[in-house]
C-alpha cells in the first residue's frame, strides 16, 4: 500500500522511523501501569484529605486539548484529568476521530476557541498531541487574539511526512475511502494538494509576539522523527516516553502542566512590561 505525499512534507534532514522503531511503542504498557499507580495514589490522597482542603487554585487561562491523527478526545482524557488536578480548566476539541481534512479540523477547533474565549473572557492555551499540535500551531499563527500559548507533544511540525510507514498506510486507506465517496475522511488533496500546502506553510510561519510555545518530544518516539518535533521558535522539553504514551504518562502530564504554568507567568510578565 502506498500514498503520494508532497515532497515538501519531508524536507532534507528528516526521515521515517525504521520498522523496528515501532517496538519502542511497547513501553506503552509500562506507561499505562504508571498511570494506574498514579490514579490509585491520587484517590487515596483525596480520600484522606478533608473536603474543605481539596480545592486547587484555578489557573488564569483555560486549556483546550486537541488529539492526534486517527485519535479523538478520549485519547487525551487522562491528560485532561491530570491538568485539572493542577488547577487548569480543560476543554475538549469535539474531534471524535481526527481522520478528516486538517483545515476542516482546524476550523472546528478555532470556532470552539472563540466560544471558550468569549465565555471565559481570556485567551486560551492549547495542548496538542501529534497532528493536534500542528493544528494548534497553525491556529496560533492565525488567531493570536484567541491563543496565548501552545504545548505540542510529539508533533512533527518541521516534517509532517516524517512518520512511520504504518501511519502512511492509514493515510492511504483514508485517501481511498475518500475516492470511493466516503464523506468526512482525508482526501489526497490533504497530503499532496492545495490543502496540504496551506497547512504546511501555515505551521512554518513565525509564532506571533505574545504567544508562547513549548515542544515536548521523546527520542523513544516510534511513530515520528523526534527531530521534526523541535521547532526553533519554541522552548524544547525532552521526556522519555513512547509516542502514544505522551498522552497518558503521568510524568509527561507533569511536564505539560509545568509548561502551561510557565507560559501563563510569561504572558502576564510580558503584558506588565508592555503596559509599563
Amino acid at each position: 500500500m502506498s500514498t503520494v505525499l508532497a515532497p515538501y512534507l519531508m524536507p532534507d534532514g528528516f526521515g521515517r522511523p525504521a520498522l523496528a522503531a515501532l517496538l519502542r511503542e511497547g513501553s506503552l504498557v509500562t506507561e499505562a501501569g504508571r498511570l494506574a499507580v498514579h490514579k490509585g495514589a491520587a484517590r487515596r490522597t483525596r480520600r484522606n484529605t478533608p473536603y474543605a482542603a481539596r480545592s486547587t487554585a484555578r489557573a488564569a487561562e483555560p486549556v483546550l486539548l486537541v488529539p492526534g491523527f486517527l485519535a479523538g478526545d478520549w485519547t487525551l482524557r487522562q491528560m485532561a484529568a491530570g491538568l485539572r488536578e493542577r488547577g487548569f480548566r480543560t476543554y475538549r476539541s469535539h474531534i471524535h476521530a481526527n481522520v478528516g481534512c486538517t483545515l476542516n479540523a482546524a476550523a472546528l477547533v478555532e470556532a470552539h476557541l472563540e466560544r471558550i474565549a468569549e465565555r471565559r473572557g481570556s485567551r486560551v492555551q492549547i495542548v496538542g498531541h501529534s497532528l493536534g499540535g500542528m493544528i494548534a500551531r497553525g491556529i496560533a499563527v492565525r488567531r493570536p487574539d484567541l491563543v496565548s500559548g501552545i504545548v505540542t507533544m510529539g508533533s512533527p511540525m518541521l516534517a509532517p511526512g516524517a512518520h512511520h510507514r504504518l501511519l502512511t498506510g492509514g493515510v492511504t486507506l483514508l485517501n481511498r475511502l475518500a475516492q470511493a465517496g466516503v464523506p468526512g475522511v482525508m482526501s489526497q488533496e490533504c497530503v499532496s494538494g492545495p490543502c496540504a500546502e496551506v497547512s504546511f506553510h501555515e505551521v512554518r510561519q513565525p509564532v506571533p509576539h505574545g504567544v508562547a510555545m513549548t515542544n515536548v518530544f521523546s527520542r523513544r518516539d516510534g511513530i515520528v522523527d523526534w527531530k521534526a518535533c523541535i521547532d526553533p521558535m519554541g522552548e524544547h522539553v525532552e521526556v522519555r516516553a513512547s509516542h502514544i504514551g505522551l498522552a497518558i504518562d503521568p510524568r509527561v502530564v507533569r511536564v505539560v502542566g509545568d509548561a502551561l504554568h510557565r507560559q501563563v507567568a510569561g504572558v502576564v510578565t510580558l503584558q506588565a512590561v508592555e503596559s509599563a
